[in-house]
């Protein structure tokens, strides 16, 4: 996830960079510096922003399928003992 943020904010960030200097009416070369800086930068936050969005997402979900498995456990019969509707089905 991390990769794909930081493919979109880095682009996003060039593209600004470069409109705002067609609307001002900036120098190229230093648009095209500018451009080059806040693509290292804002895909590096892209980065990091997407690696922990990431890693919450996993926690959260690892944390409930561990939360779920302990309650089915607790809920199960013991092992030998029969189901309660065991007769029933019979």
């Amino acid at each position: 996830m991390g990769r794909a943020y930081a493919g979109i904010l880095g682009p996003l960030a060039v593209v600004t960079v470069v409109a705002r200097c067609l609307v001002h009416g900036g120098e190229t070369g230093a648009a095209v510096v500018t451009a080059s800086g806040m693509l290292f930068v804002f895909s590096a936050l892209g980065y990091i922003i997407g690696s922990v969005a990431e890693r919450t997402v996993v926690e959260a979900l690892g944390n409930q399928l561990r939360r779920s498995w302990a309650a089915a456990e607790r809920n199960a019969p013991a092992p030998g003992v029969p189901s309660p509707n065991a007769d029933a089905a019979a």
